[in-house]
């Protein structure tokens, strides 16, 4: 219709904008596409071959479990290192990682590794006979940690860590990253955590060890499920240790949806029955040898190892912590040269440096990150 004028796209000012904006949207899209890409987690195994071990057995066909959050950058540098730690698998360390949160996908590519003997790595319930089950040789944390410099620089040709981090034991696994690989790892946080298991943490692990072997039912850990009597056991020496006095003194237990101790203790045994009792003993006995100093390049020098790690580091113990005690982090700080301790100030205890367990204590935690990572 002669009267209807067509739109000249070289100077109608309407289909310029609509244009514009639509380019603007495809790029928008395209963004949020390679946002989403980097945001969402990806799992990956990692062969090791035949991984020969500090006690010198030799694990066969050895691998690593993992998850990678975000993307590497042009000088493959930008990494975060989040090792397992007991009783945990790599979809534990998520509450810490995120969009804004101090483990931000969005600058740095984060590795979650599994620990041996957590069922996702090589364990006692997936080696090859004749190391199956309780044959499982002793795996310390400084094969740990070897075999996650592997999975980093063979697997993803990492050329620096920005931070290699961890609570508990891979807390324990941080303060070995700093010690064994000085010149590749800028930083260390070790929350809740130590370098050494204290005497006390020691006999802790003990009373678990012991209360396996001890078990009836156990079956010299060829058991493939916990014999309940046992089960109760461990479910009630891990309730008794991981929370302080104060929280249960509190009645915090009753966040977790328990109407009584009774109820709590039940849910504890729900957790445990999860895992294969032959794992558990294995990664306890890794637990109980954890020692930064007890390898070849120190040879039980505990003060040459922590002078050893020059990286920026943090500690983090929790006020009212049974496991990790603040006066043993006191005294490990007090011999590493670039050392900060950070004090979380919570009756959650041990579980204060858990991602996820209590929010007020996950933000004390981030925003401790985020300062020592430079982003405050």
């Amino acid at each position: 219709m002669p009267w209807v004028k067509t739109p000249d796209p070289r100077t109608d000012r309407s289909v310029h904008t609509s244009r514009r904006l639509t380019r603007i949207l495809r790029v928008t899209e395209e963004k949020a596409e390679d946002l989403n890409r980097r945001m969402i987690p990806s799992e990956g195994r990692f062969e090791l071959g035949d991984f020969k071990l500090q006690s010198g057995s030799v694990l066969p066909d050895a691998f690593l479990g993992y998850s990678t959050h975000g993307s590497l950058n042009e000088a493959r540098d930008n990494v975060i290192v989040y090792p397992t730690w007991y009783t945990s698998r790599h979809q534990n360390a998520e509450p810490y990682i995120g969009s804004g949160k101090s483990l931000d996908p969005e600058r740095y590519f984060i590795v979650v590794p599994d620990m041996f003997t957590n069922g996702l790595s090589t364990s006692p319930s997936n080696c090859a006979p004749p190391l199956n089950g309780i044959n499982f040789p002793l795996v310390t944390p400084y094969d740990n940690v070897f075999a996650q410099h592997r999975l980093l620089t063979e697997a993803f040709a990492v050329t620096g860590v920005e931070l290699a981090m961890g609570f508990s034991m891979s807390g324990q696994q941080a303060y070995h990253w700093g010690a064994l690989f000085p010149d590749f790892v800028k930083r260390i946080c070790s929350i809740c955590g130590s370098a050494k298991t204290a005497p006390h943490n020691w006999l802790h692990l003990n009373t678990y060890k012991t209360a396996m072997e001890c078990a009836d039912g156990w079956d010299n850990g060829n058991c493939e499920t916990w014999p309940p009597k046992l089960l109760a056991v461990i479910a009630s020496i891990a309730a008794t240790m991981a929370w302080s006095q104060d929280w249960y003194r509190e009645g915090r237990y009753r966040e977790a949806g328990a109407d009584s101790l009774d109820d709590f203790l039940l849910a504890a045994e729900g957790f445990f029955a999860t895992w294969v009792p032959a794992d558990l003993y294995a990664q306890t006995r890794t637990w109980m040898t954890a020692d930064v100093s007890a390898n070849p390049r120190f040879n039980g020098d505990l003060d040459a190892a922590l002078a050893s790690i020059t990286a920026r580091a943090l500690i983090m113990p929790c006020d009212t912590d049974m496991y990790f005690r603040v006066a043993d982090n006191e005294a490990e700080a007090a011999k590493m040269p670039n050392a900060e301790l950070k004090v979380i100030q919570s009756s959650w205890g041990h579980m204060a440096g858990m991602p996820g367990a209590n929010p007020s204590d996950d933000d004390f935690v981030h925003a401790a990150l985020k300062e020592l990572l430079g982003r405050e």
